[in-house]
């Protein structure tokens, strides 16, 4: 079943999206010859705002932890991209291992794992899952909210690679490893100066990675596909700046990022009134580094941040891990105007290489239109339309179903390009 949507859609998305429909045969060339240029990411979630006059994405992440939220009739879509995937990393690929994330009692995050598993299995893979918590000391069956099993093994350090060594199932030994672990505590000793593979990188986790370099690179992208299809690329990209050197405790750096809001919020509101739009300029100031909706706070006026209380500033100054928040990014708010069952509502799009696999609707009945939905409370409705993402109806209106998916497809594919071009400039290798 299709979710019942409703967008308010007006003027300059209608046309954004009815210019990528007549324009699809393009887009797709431009596209594989960036893949010929740039290596895509093994896999990547995307989160997307509709704002009816703007699509923008505000947030990629390289350690996608939401696979049982897919639509289960798109797996084959996911399956082959999993195969071409794997084949370009690691050819020769008969075992994978799989390193979580530490937080095992998460019974949805496990959900997700054993759906990630499943979909690397079908892609012909013997596939197994490690654990680099100090808390898995010997092979555990955990359970998934719904009643799944996941078997989870300590992970051995031998030499320069890593193994499971487990005497009823046999020991374990992969060409390649899978980190659906965003090394948000930093990258641990384990997994340093390894021989295999590892996927991503480890400049792709948090520890290194900043969303500013991220947009930065999007920048670039959306400015050369903008000019590519004539359109203006503030409809596709969101404004933002960067404040390093904060600490909310001891308010140094307020007003750096007092000033920077009231600059941003200057030119957003430029662009309202050429496009006529009578919503309030807001900004969204997060976390730089980091992810799970920590550090993250809606700022309309450059007086919301001076004027933080102590909860307020406690909420900004530290995120998952408890690592304290010193460099923030300053990004255009995108007001999301799509609700299911009259509940606010963003589409997440998932990648695997460079291929769209599906995506489903982050949906809050607590937040407001110009919120953060990647908080407490939040539930997940795929994007469970008919045809997969990327066979669009060109004879249909622009906001049919296919349509409406396959203008998030390619915005998303954008954001998975600059991710490319950014952890190819940040390898280490490169530098």
């Amino acid at each position: 079943m299709v979710p019942h949507l409703t967008t308010a859609l007006n003027g300059p998305l209608l046309s954004l999206e009815k210019k990528m429909l007549d324009a699809m045969p393009k887009i797709e060339h431009w596209f594989r010859t960036q893949w010929l240029e740039y290596a895509s990411p093994f896999y990547a979630s995307v989160d997307l705002r509709n704002s009816g006059f703007k699509l923008a994405p505000v947030d990629t992440n390289l350690f996608p932890g939401g696979f049982n939220n897919l639509n289960p009739d798109f797996l084959p879509l996911s399956v082959q991209a999993a195969m071409v995937a794997v084949e370009k990393i690691c050819p020769e690929a008969h075992r994978l291992l799989v390193i979580p994330e530490n937080h095992t009692r998460n019974t949805y995050y496990l959900r997700n794992v054993y759906e990630l598993v499943n979909i690397l299995k079908q892609a012909g893979l013997d596939v197994r899952v490690g654990s680099i918590s100090p808390e898995i000391t010997e092979p555990a069956e955990l359970e998934t909210h719904d009643g799944h099993t996941l078997l989870l093994e300590p992970v051995v350090r031998i030499g320069n690679r890593i193994k499971l060594i487990n005497k009823t199932l046999g020991d374990f030994d992969s060409c390649a490893i899978l980190l659906n672990n965003d090394l948000s505590a930093g990258i641990p000793e384990i997994l340093k100066n390894l021989e295999q593979d590892l996927i991503p990188p480890l400049h792709a986790g948090w520890s290194t990675r900043r969303k500013s370099q991220h947009f930065s690179a999007y920048n670039r992208v959306a400015k050369e596909f903008a000019e590519l299809l004539g359109i203006d690329e503030w409809l596709l990209n969101p404004y933002f700046e960067t404040c390093g050197e904060i600490d909310f405790h001891a308010r140094t750096g307020e007003e750096c990022l007092a000033l920077k809001v009231a600059q941003l919020l200057e030119k957003i509101k430029i662009k309202y009134a050429q496009y006529g739009v009578t919503q309030e300029p807001f900004v969204i100031v997060k976390a730089d580094a980091g992810t799970y909706g920590m550090g993250i706070m809606t700022v309309k006026s450059p007086d919301d941040v001076r004027d933080l209380n102590r909860k307020a500033r406690n909420k900004m100054s530290v995120v998952k891990e408890g690592l304290q928040v010193s460099e923030v990014i300053i990004q255009e708010g995108v007001y999301t105007f799509e609700s299911i069952n009259d509940a606010v509502a963003e589409p997440v799009v998932y990648m695997m290489d460079h291929f769209v696999i599906g995506g489903f609707y982050r949906v809050h009945t607590g937040r407001d239109v110009d919120e953060n939905l990647n908080a407490p409370g939040s539930h997940f409705v795929p994007l469970a339309f008919e045809k997969p993402c990327t066979l669009p109806d060109c004879a249909g209106a622009p906001d049919a179903a296919p349509n409406r998916f396959y203008a998030y497809g390619v915005v998303a594919r954008l954001a998975l390009l600059a991710a490319a071009i950014e952890l190819q400039e940040q390898d280490p290798l490169n530098q």
